[in-house]
Parts: structure tokens; C-alpha cells; sequence
């Protein structure tokens, strides 16, 4: 069996409604379908969410990085050798993470075609459900409540909120929110980067009333060492997002101490694959996990869900970001119940053009 061809299409998707974070406003994003053609008939599907604050590429550079350098690089392999198929690929594309990810999935989704059954199954399977958080801007105090009033009453029992530029009003927004929500709903709070450490510790300790189940990436990517004091002076576990991109930070962080989780995300590390080495790192210095996303289309959460519902030691899911997207093409790839996302018992990623 061989790959004979490669194709992709870009596009853009409105959100719903604009949503703020630290350092940026996003009303629209844009997306990259990867399918690989085998010689049996089958094709594979995968999806790239890029985004040059976090993943370092525009849409337009996937686009043609993917015509130019990996459709050539692809035509002829055998898509049943993943490991081989992706290591040309990454000699041949260097750092592209979301492109890495979209062919990585679109192989995993064609071998589960293959072989008949899902993805998640192919690679682990421990569960097949997951509870997932969902996410609440930056607002006032009274919308970031009613906000999480609203998604409660739909069934949700995890919050996440994003902050950052205010941590005198963060503490006021999640304590509330605590209040309005009750004891039971688990409250997760998202810095995106934009607190001091001192800020960081003292965030934590005013807002010990709202029992916050972890912290997430409070403090700048570039320096990495600043979430050690964080981790160290507070009660509530702290957890890397954008300070771990790909294998080698998962290794700094975990040689070093620096959090008590991290957040891993395919569209940073470059796939399913490399995303299980980096959990294997994380295991190894009893990290606990999350599988987190970006704004992506549903195949791109489908294929976070399978990896996450593949291993143990991964616990905790943030997999919301296809839920305000308008004309989602992919839309169908995951089922979503009472806050818990369940994949389609369907071979590969589950998704049929």
C-alpha cells in the first residue's frame, strides 16, 4: 500500500461571538483540512489550527508548506508506517507544529480506516469518555457569572475562566463565580501569560475561597523558570500551557520541577505522536495532564479526544474550542453530553467528508 496523493483546503470561520484573553481579542479563525489518498481507496483526514502567537505559523505558510514540500515528501509512502511517513515529513517541513499535526492525524485517522477501528482504540483506549471544561472570557464580574450560570444550566460541571491583566478583578470574578455555582462545579482559572510572580502568589492566596482546581500558565512562556516560584508559594496546582511546546520543554519542566501539570495540546507538539512521548515525560515526573486546543474545527478536538481518552495518567480535558465556531465543516466528529465528550465508535477519527 502506498500514498498516492495529498490535498488541503484553507479556511475561515467566524466565532460566534468575540472572546478576549490576556494579550489578544479573537473573533475568527482560520483553519487548514489535510486529507492523505492511499492506493486502497481509503483517505485520511486531519486538521491544523495555526496561529503565530502560539504555534509560530499563519495559515497561508501551512498552506504552502503543505503544496510544496509535504505532498512530494508524502507520494509513495506506506501510510501504514506513521513513524517513517512523519520523520520525512518533519526532516523535510522543520518546525511547522499545526501542518505536523494535520498530516499526523490524517495518518492516524487512515490506518484506523485501515485497520477498522477508532483511533483511540489503535493507540490505548483506557476510557471512552472524557469530561471537558469549558471556557469563559475575559468579562465584568456579573457576565463572567451569568456566563457561568448559563453553561452549568446546560450540564457543564467544569469552568475554565481566562485572566490575566487584572489579578485585583480575577479574584473577584472566580470567587463570585464560586459563589453563584456552588461547591460542586470545578472552577479552573487560565493567567494566559500575563501575571509577575508576585501577582501569581498573591492571586492564589485571595482567591482561596473560590477553590480553584488548578492555574494555568500565569506567568511569560519565554521564561519558564518564573513557574517554579509560583508552583512552590501557592496551594493551587500550577499548570504549563505555552511554556511546553514540543518534547524538550516537557523534559526542562519536569528535570527542573517547575509545575505541577501541564497542558497538552497537538496543534503545539505536532501530533498524536509526539504528543504520547511528551506524556511519557509528564508520567515520568508524575505530572498530572491535560489535553487542551485552540479554536479548532471538530476533527482537530476529535483527534485531541482519542489521544486523551488513550492513556491512564491523562486526567483532565479542555476540548471546547469547536463549540462556537459557525459552519464548522467538520462538525459531528465528537459527542457532546451532560459537559462529557464521547468520540463516534466509527473507524479512524470518525469523520466522512
Amino acid at each position: 500500500m502506498r500514498i498516492t496523493g495529498a490535498t488541503c483546503e484553507r479556511f475561515s470561520t467566524q466565532l460566534t461571538e468575540p472572546y478576549t484573553i490576556a494579550y489578544e481579542t479573537v473573533d475568527r479563525t482560520e483553519s487548514i483540512l489535510v486529507f492523505v489518498h492511499a492506493s486502497n481507496g481509503k483517505s485520511g483526514a486531519g486538521a491544523a489550527a495555526p496561529d503565530p502567537h502560539v504555534t509560530g505559523e499563519t495559515a497561508a505558510q501551512v498552506q504552502e508548506t503543505f503544496d510544496t514540500v509535504v505532498k512530494p515528501t508524502l507520494f509513495g509512502c506506506d501510510p501504514t508506517r506513521i513513524a517513517h511517513c512523519m520523520e520525512r515529513v518533519k526532516k523535510a517541513v522543520g518546525r511547522s507544529p499545526s501542518l505536523l499535526a494535520a498530516v499526523d492525524m490524517a495518518l492516524f485517522d487512515l490506518l484506523g480506516k485501515i485497520a477498522g477501528l477508532p483511533v483511540y482504540r489503535l493507540i490505548g483506549g483506557y476510557r471512552t469518555r472524557m469530561r471537558t471544561s469549558v471556557t469563559i472570557g475575559i468579562h465584568d464580574v456579573a457576565e463572567t457569572v451569568s456566563r457561568g450560570v448559563e453553561w452549568v444550566a446546560q450540564g457543564f460541571t467544569c469552568l475554565k475562566v481566562k485572566g490575566g491583566s487584572d489579578p485585583v478583578l480575577d479574584v473577584e470574578r472566580v470567587v463570585k463565580l464560586r459563589e453563584a455555582v456552588g461547591r460542586s462545579i470545578k472552577i479552573r482559572f487560565d493567567a494566559n501569560q500575563g501575571y509577575t510572580v508576585a501577582q501569581a502568589v498573591a492571586f492564589v492566596t485571595a482567591s482561596q475561597p473560590a477553590r480553584l482546581e488548578l492555574l494555568e500558565q500565569p506567568t511569560p512562556r519565554s521564561e519558564p523558570d518564573l513557574l517554579g516560584p509560583v508552583t512552590d508559594g501557592g496551594s493551587v496546582p500550577v499548570m504549563a500551557d505555552e511554556s511546553v511546546m514540543n518534547l524538550r520543554d516537557a523534559f526542562y519542566l519536569a528535570r527542573h520541577g517547575l509545575v505541577d501539570m501541564i497542558n497538552i495540546k497537538l496543534m503545539k507538539t505536532g501530533g498524536i505522536a509526539e504528543a504520547i512521548q511528551v506524556n511519557s515525560v509528564a508520567r515520568s515526573a508524575r505530572f498530572q495532564v491535560m489535553v487542551g486546543c485552540m479554536d479548532e474545527v471538530s476533527l482537530g478536538i476529535a483527534a485531541g479526544l482519542h489521544f486523551a481518552l488513550s492513556r491512564p495518567n491523562i486526567r483532565f480535558a479542555d476540548l471546547d474550542g469547536h463549540l462556537d465556531l459557525v459552519d464548522d465543516p467538520t462538525r459531528g466528529c465528537v459527542v457532546l453530553r451532560n459537559g462529557e465528550l464521547r468520540p463516534l465508535e466509527r473507524p479512524g477519527l470518525g469523520w466522512e467528508p
